[in-house]
């Protein structure tokens, strides 16, 4: 049997899956605040041990990149290591995945009821998926076809130089230039993006910060969620401002995307933002930002493009992975 996890700074998700029942059938699951435990390490032995199950074989996406069988993850002090896990928790074998990796090895079998469909547009049997995740970062990764079956490719899109597509955009770059020593597309795309715009607009003079909203953020440990509800809503001109410009950002960039994969089998919007917004990216913000792109727009206005509903789509593409990994193994 296969353990897979998703593995994030604040929750880890872990469930045992066996190869006759499939990625999307775990036969027992589990979430974990992960900075309760010390390691990866104690929190799965604490896991396997209440289940006990016949496991062999692991496989975890990670929120963070995979270098060299090791991974770390932001916000979080645990150093994972692949020959480590394999002896701490007696197994025969241990993958680590990139967590975008996760998500794009679920991609092939998601099913209709875990999309919103953004973007019909005409897809192209074999052709290169996409997908771009803004949560508390931004991730990116993209799958090609070789002929019989799709293969992930993580990357780090994230963290490339954000290139402003409008005057507006260009003063906010200027702004974060003053602040940061680079500019990724990250801090401006991504829930800890989104605080980076509104402290923009508001410091430019843009609109009066409501003194109601001003409490709330003073008492947050977060406040993306509380500046993407008022957006939302329309009732803070500022807030409205930072989601919109934020959603334009974001078409922009799954269009950046699309072009330099050229993912006519699709563009999916992961990560825990794109869902709990999709009234705005249904919008007159996302589309036009994602086709505007000089002799390209046709093709993109193409390209369909899809919300990923499935918060367990890091999980399943983990053990999607995994299964299929350790099967040719054996």
């Amino acid at each position: 049997m296969l353990l897979a996890g998703d593995i994030g700074g604040t929750k880890t998700n872990l469930a045992i899956f066996a190869p006759e029942k499939g990625p999307k059938a775990p036969l027992v699951e589990a979430t974990f605040p992960s900075g309760a435990y010390p390691s990866l390490e104690t929190l799965a032995k604490e896991f396997l041990t209440n289940v006990d199950l016949p496991v062999s074989q692991a496989c975890f996406g990670v929120a963070g990149p995979v270098l060299n069988r090791r991974a770390s993850i932001t916000n979080l002090p645990w150093v994972m290591s692949e020959p480590e896990l394999q002896k701490e928790l007696h197994l025969n074998s241990v993958q680590l995945l990139n967590d975008l990796a996760a998500i794009a090895s679920a991609l092939p079998i998601l099913d209709a009821a875990d999309l919103h469909v953004l973007n019909a547009g005409e897809q192209v049997h074999g052709g290169a998926m996409a997908v771009i995740a803004p949560g508390t970062g931004l991730g990116e990764a993209f799958l090609t076809w070789d002929g019989s079956k799709y293969t992930v490719n993580p990357s780090e899109g994230g963290h490339a130089d954000f290139a402003p597509s409008t005057a507006t955009q260009v003063d906010l770059l200027s702004y974060l230039l003053e602040r940061f020593e680079h500019v990724s597309v990250e801090r401006v795309c991504s829930g800890s993006g989104i605080p980076n715009i509104y402290s923009f607009f508001k410091d430019s003079g843009y609109a009066a910060e409501p003194e109601w909203l001003a409490k709330k953020l003073a008492q947050a440990d977060d406040p993306t969620p509380i500046i993407a509800r008022a957006g939302m809503t329309g009732n803070c001109e500022l807030c409205a401002a930072t989601l919109g410009t934020f959603v334009s950002i974001l078409g922009a960039e799954a269009g950046n995307l699309a072009l330099k994969v050229w993912s006519t089998g699709g563009v999916y919007l992961g990560g825990g933002i794109p869902p709990r917004i999709v009234p705005y990216l249904q919008g007159e913000r996302f589309m036009p930002s994602f086709v505007k792109k000089g002799r390209f727009s046709d093709v993109l206005a193409r390209m369909p493009i899809y919300v990923i509903m499935n918060p367990k789509t890091a999980l399943m593409g983990a053990a999607s992975y995994g299964l299929e990994r350790y099967q040719k193994a054996a």
